[in-house]
C-alpha cells in the first residue's frame, strides 16, 4: 500500500540505516544494471555485424552522453530538491519542482532532437568516427535522437520516484523497458535484417515502454508527488535551482561525451593499421567497466534520498551512517567484480567480438580498469554526498575530475609517451587520481558540515 507523506517521512527518518539504504539501493541498482545491460546488449549484438559497426556504437555513445548529461542533470537537481523538501515536510514546493522538471525535460529533449539531426554527420566526425565507421554511426544515431524527448522525460520521472523513496516503482518501469530492448535487438538486427538501425529502433521503443510505465506510477496513490501542469513554475529561479544543483551531473555526463570522443580519436590515431579494431576494443572494455560502475551508481542512488531526507530533517548522524554503509557495500562488490573480470578479461572480450586484435587490445584495457575498480565506490559516493545535499560547487569539481580534469590531459599526453598503452591507461589513471582527490573533500565535509547539530536552512523560491 502507498504511504502518506507523514508515514513516508517517519520511514525515511526512523528506519535503521542498513535496512533503509538496502531497501532503496536494491531496486536502484537493478534499474542501473538493466539500463547498462540493454546498452551493452546493443554493443553485443551490433558487434556481430562487423568491427566497424561495433566501433560505431562507441562513437554514438558520445552523443548519447550529451543527452544523458542534460537529462540526468535536471533529474539530479530535481531529486535533491524534492527529497530535502519532503524531509522538511514541504509537499507543495516538492510538487512544484517535480512538475517544472518534467516540463523542462520535454522542452530540452525536443531541442536536442532538432539540433542533433541538423548537424549529424559533422557531429559524428567530431566524436571520433572514421570514414568506415561513419555510415554505421549515422544510421544508429539518427534513430536514437528521435527518442531524446522520451529519454529525458523518463530520467525525470524515475528521479522523482527515487527521491520520495519509491525506488521499486522506478525499477519496474526501467526494467520493463530494458527487457523489451534485449528482446527486440536480435529480432530487428538479424530477423528483420535492419542492421545497426534495428538496435537503435529497439532502444527508443524500449524507452517508450519505460516512460509509459513510469507515467502510470503518478496516477492513483502510488506516488505522494502529484504532477500538475498548473504547478509548472514560470520563475527563472526554479529552473536555475534545478540546473545549479544538477550541474555536477551535467559536467560529469558532458565530460563523458568529451572523454569518449577523445578516447575514440586516440584509439584511431594510435591503433595504426587496426584503427577500427582499436576503437571497438576500447568501446567494449569501457562498456564492461561501466557495467560495474553502474552498480556503484545504483547503490548511490539508494543512498542519496536517505541522505537528502535526513539532512532536511536535521539528522546528520544518520547521513554519516548511510554514507559509510554504502561505501562498505559498494567496495566489497567492486573488489569481487575486479577479481572476477580481471582473471577472465580475454574470455569476456571474446564473448563480444571474436576478433584477435580486438581481444588483445581490449583485454589489456580491461585489466587496467580492474586494478582501480575497488576505489570506484568511495569516490562516487563522496561526489554524490555533496550533490544530493545541494553543495553544487564542490560537487561539480569532483564530478569534473574523472572524465575531465584528469582524463583530458592523460589521454592527450600519455599516448605520446607510451603509445597505445597510454590510451588503455587513460580512464583507470583518471579514476585513481579522482580517488586521491576525494579523500580530503570527504574529510572536510564531515568536519565542516555534518558535525553541525542544527538543521540546515534552505533558500526558498
Amino acid at each position: 500500500m502507498a504511504m502518506s507523506a507523514e508515514q513516508k517521512h517517519k520511514w525515511m527518518t526512523g528506519t535503521p540505516i542498513p535496512r533503509l539504504v538496502t531497501s532503496l539501493a536494491i531496486p536502484t541498482t537493478i534499474s542501473q544494471l538493466i539500463t547498462i545491460i540493454y546498452n551493452t546488449a546493443d554493443t553485443y549484438f551490433v558487434s556481430h555485424i562487423s568491427t566497424s559497426a561495433s566501433a560505431a556504437v562507441g562513437v554514438a555513445f558520445a552523443l548519447q552522453a550529451i543527452i544523458q548529461a542534460l537529462g540526468f542533470g535536471i533529474s539530479m537537481g530535481c531529486s535533491s530538491i524534492v527529497s530535502r523538501r519532503l524531509g522538511s515536510k514541504d509537499l507543495d514546493s516538492a510538487e512544484m519542482y517535480a512538475s517544472s522538471s518534467v516540463a523542462a525535460a520535454v522542452a530540452m529533449g525536443f531541442f536536442l532532437l532538432v539540433s542533433g539531426l541538423s548537424f549529424l554527420k559533422p557531429l559524428m566526425r567530431l566524436l571520433g568516427a572514421t570514414e568506415t565507421i561513419l555510415p554505421y554511426a549515422c544510421d544508429y544515431t539518427r534513430i536514437i535522437l528521435l527518442g531524446a524527448p522520451v529519454m529525458c522525460t523518463s530520467f525525470i520521472l524515475s528521479a522523482i520516484l527515487k527521491s520520495e523513496g519509491e525506488a521499486r516503482l522506478s525499477m519496474v518501469g526501467l526494467t520493463a523497458g530494458g527487457l523489451v530492448n534485449i528482446a527486440l535487438d536480435p529480432l530487428f538486427i538479424f530477423v528483420f535484417r535492419m542492421g545497426i538501425a534495428g538496435a537503435a529502433l529497439a532502444t527508443i521503443l524500449s524507452q517508450g515502454v519505460s516512460l509509459a510505465i513510469l507515467a502510470l506510477m503518478f496516477t492513483g496513490k502510488r506516488s505522494i508527488i502529484k504532477l500538475d501542469l498548473k504547478k509548472v513554475s514560470g520563475k527563472f529561479s526554479v529552473y536555475w535551482d534545478l540546473v545549479r544543483i544538477g550541474f555536477p551531473t551535467i559536467c560529469r555526463q558532458g565530460l563523458a561525451s568529451v572523454s569518449s570522443a577523445l578516447l575514440n580519436h586516440g584509439a584511431a590515431a594510435w591503433g595504426g593499421d587496426y584503427a577500427d579494431a582499436t576503437v571497438a576494443a576500447v568501446t567494449i572494455s569501457n562498456k564492461i567497466y561501466m557495467l560495474v560502475r553502474s552498480v556503484t551508481i545504483g547503490i548511490g542512488q539508494g543512498f542519496q534520498p536517505v541522505a537528502g531526507y535526513n539532512y532536511g530533517a536535521g539528522l546528520n548522524k544518520r547521513v554519516k551512517k548511510a554514507f559509510w554503509f554504502a561505501v562498505a557495500v559498494g567496495t566489497v562488490i567492486c573488489v569481487v567484480c575486479a577479481v572476477s573480470i580481471g582473471f577472465n578479461a580475454s574470455a569476456v572480450m571474446r564473448w563480444f567480438r571474436d576478433d584477435d586484435k580486438v581481444v588483445e587490445i581490449g583485454s589489456v584495457a580491461l585489466r587496467f580498469a580492474c586494478a582501480v575498480m575497488p576505489l570506484l565506490a568511495y569516490s562516487t559516493f563522496v561526489n554524490q554526498l555533496y550533490q544530493c545535499l545541494g553543495f553544487s560547487i564542490p560537487a561539480t569539481v569532483l564530478a569534473s575530475c574523472r572524465q575531465g580534469i584528469f582524463f583530458v590531459p592523460i589521454i592527450l599526453l600519455a599516448p605520446r609517451l607510451i603509445g597505445l598503452t597510454g590510451v588503455q591507461l587513460a580512464q583507470p589513471g583518471a579514476d585513481f587520481a579522482t580517488f586521491l582527490v576525494s579523500v580530503p573533500f570527504h574529510i572536510v565535509f564531515f568536519k565542516k558540515v555534518l558535525s553541525r547539530p542544527t538543521r540546515p536552512t534552505e533558500d526558498r523560491p
